[in-house]
């Protein structure tokens, strides 16, 4: 590692701007040691490096000169006011701007501040060893780097943080002008204009901070007012997210309200290091927070969680209002339950048997996989449209109802309520399990009976019905890897149906049709309004299965080119395929240990669909809900216990 005498030995305020600028990433690098120090060894080392320099005047001087040049080259006001915010608050623009750094090298050959800061500071350990410095080495640090502003009697630090003050506010201002976040703002909030009257409370803080001489409270009073204008700024904000929960969410317009107020929070930052009693301690605590944020600011994770949050819980919540008619809770919801699971396993037998029949038309396996989920897609939206019911359908969209249930778990009885709907989800789901399997099975029978007669074959050859064998056989361990493949499958149509929803009615495409005068001329008032509804109602339902479908159709052909070769076992098409190949052999199959490992496979199918699909939909909903580990442990016990004591209930209806 280098030595103190060697990084001082390099310091030269004349050289180029890329070796005065390597410098100072040298000396930082020296300051913060080996991976791992701890930060009182860096804040050690700062006292070394301040001492040495108090040793030697005329080095001290040279790095006075340094610094002086290193300000006049390098814009520190954008670094203050800007570090860690996207330049066009727009979410797209900032995802492409932190993915360039991931992928492109930068130069210290630079005048751009933020990219020269993050060359300096680029672990996320430097935040610690700067909050570490103690008051002394900051009071040295601050005579050290004190120089006078050219333009006027304050301090250049003092300058730029004014500079920097005005630049956040105008961003503020013009946030706060925006058309996306103006009409969505609570009447009250537009009526007080907090962001018309900005750019005056700055300048009389600039004005009041600046006089000669200046009169302290003179200035406290221009800054209490500054404060009350940014708080007002923010509450005129935040009356946007009420709106955004009724009538639906956009990551831009999250993105956007995110940067708003860490700008009102950066503003406040930069008046503690001029109002505050120790203002060394204050700029510390600001320069420790941009090394902090300029770690994040290069992780694409951090921009998509902070800002896909509120998306995720709306994505949720849409998807737990479509959950709730799929839970039954007495006798009579079960039967009910039990009729629209038979209604979906009678539609799925005429999907096999267009399964089989696409199949014998040897297509490429592109076009194959497409119109094969073109004819998934159809009998889904079929199913949906009968109001019939497909189980693997459930566990996805019942997940976040289940989730929505634990926001008051505080309350008493909360989790033995919340223990009795997981009873009921899992009884639900048998009995969608039964119906399904229970009328597609004797239904592929029939069909492929009477193909038989008409033509004088079985559905299928004998052939195709042993590779459906081999496909399903318990003992192939593809099986079950396939099984919790389309379980994926099926969580990721559940998510889109929830994004799909979202946007449609963040978009008021349901009032669109109901009122456009081009629709309305051409349907009519009364027909547009019921097309209105009746795509409110189903937008959801069209999304998760059309996806579903395709993707059951097209991932596997596409995974297969690249090498991965994945395929979807749904419970119900799965035994389907099992029937016809059983068909295909008559009743000798019965005899045959192929058909007895393929129907003990089936079980397992079904709970590998489900329970993976509701795994990773439950688990988005308890981070959407903000669920903690400890109430989720409360929760399992409780499950346990229910399991022991009372397993019956999680079959049939008490």
């Amino acid at each position: 590692m280098t030595d103190l005498n060697q990084v001082l030995a390099t310091l030269d305020a004349q050289a180029p701007l890329a070796q005065r600028h390597l410098w100072l990433i040298g000396l930082l690098q020296w300051v913060r040691g080996p991976r791992g120090s701890p930060a009182a060894a860096a804040a050690s080392r700062v006292r070394l490096f301040l001492d040495a320099l108090e040793a030697q005047p005329q080095l001290q001087q040279r790095v006075r000169d340094w610094w002086q040049v290193l300000a006049e080259t390098v814009d520190a006001t954008a670094l203050l006011a800007d570090f860690g915010f996207a330049p066009r608050m727009a979410f797209i623009s900032e995802f492409n701007e932190r993915l360039r750094q991931k992928l492109l090298p930068a130069t210290p050959e630079t005048t751009d501040s933020a990219e020269l800061f993050s060359l300096a500071m680029p672990r996320a350990d430097d935040a610690l060893w700067i909050a570490a410095l103690d008051a002394d080495s900051l009071e040295r640090l601050a005579d050290l780097l004190t120089t006078s502003s050219a333009v006027t009697s304050l301090t250049l630090w003092q300058h730029e943080l004014l500079e920097a003050i005005n630049y956040c506010a105008s961003q503020v201002r013009a946030a706060g002008f925006a058309a996306e976040l103006r009409q969505r703002m609570s009447a009250p909030s537009r009526e007080l204009q907090p962001f018309h009257e900005l750019p005056a409370d700055v300048e009389a803080f600039r004005a009041a901070f600046a006089a000669t001489p200046r009169e302290p409270a003179v200035v406290e009073a221009a800054a209490a007012r500054l404060r009350e204008r940014l708080e007002a700024c923010r509450h005129a904000a935040a009356s946007v997210y009420p709106h955004l929960n009724e009538h639906g969410i956009s990551v831009g317009l999250v993105f956007l309200l995110r940067q708003l107020r860490e700008r009102v929070l950066r503003i406040r930052e930069l008046m503690d290091c001029l109002t505050s009693p120790t203002p060394q301690a204050s700029s510390a605590r600001l320069v420790s927070r941009l090394a902090a944020m300029g770690h994040e600011r290069r992780s694409l994770r951090a921009l998509l969680a902070a800002n896909s949050s509120l998306l995720a819980a709306k994505v949720t919540e849409r998807s737990a209002e479509a959950g709730e008619h799929y839970i039954t809770r007495t006798p009579a919801e079960y039967r009910q339950m039990l009729w629209k699971a038979a209604g979906g396993g009678a539609a799925t037998a005429a999907t096999t048997f267009l399964k089989f029949a696409l199949a014998s038309l040897g297509l490429a396996a592109f076009w194959g996989g497409f119109w094969a989920g073109m004819m998934y897609a159809a009998s889904f939206v079929f199913i949906q449209l009968m109001h019939w019911t497909l189980a693997t359908k459930q566990p996805a969209m019942t997940a976040p109802a289940m989730a929505a249930r634990l926001k008051n778990l505080d309350q008493p009885g909360a989790v033995e309520e919340f223990v009795d709907e997981v009873a009921n989800l899992m009884r639900s789901q048998v009995a969608a399990v039964i119906g399904n399997v229970g009328m597609v099975v004797p239904c592929v029978v029939l069909l492929s009976a009477a193909i038989g007669l008409a033509s004088g074959a079985p559905m299928i050859s004998r052939e195709d019905a042993h590779h459906v064998f081999e496909t399903l056989h318990l003992l192939n361990p593809l099986t079950l890897l396939f099984a919790a493949f389309t379980g994926v499958l099926l969580f990721a149509s559940s998510l889109i149906a929830g994004w799909t929803e979202n946007w449609f009615v963040l978009h008021r495409l349901d009032s669109a049709m109901r009122y456009n005068p081009r629709i309305t001329a051409a349907l009519g008032s009364a027909r547009a309004g019921r097309w209105a509804g009746f795509m409110r109602n189903n937008i959801s339902g069209f999304a998760s299965n059309i996806s579903l479908g395709m993707m059951l159709g097209l991932v596997p052909p596409v995974l297969g080119f690249i090498g991965i070769g994945l395929q979807a076992r749904h419970v119900t098409l799965s035994s389907g395929q099992l029937a016809a190949a059983a068909a295909a052999y008559g009743p000798q199959v019965l005899g045959m240990p192929e058909l007895w490992w393929c129907i003990a496979a089936i079980p397992f199918i079904a709970m590998l669909n489900l329970g993976v699909s509701f795994y990773f939909a439950f688990r988005l909903a308890l981070r959407a809900h903000s669920v903690v580990r400890a109430d989720r442990l409360r929760i399992r016990h409780a499950i346990l216990a229910r399991l022991r004591q009372r397993p019956a209930s999680f079959l049939l209806p008490l």
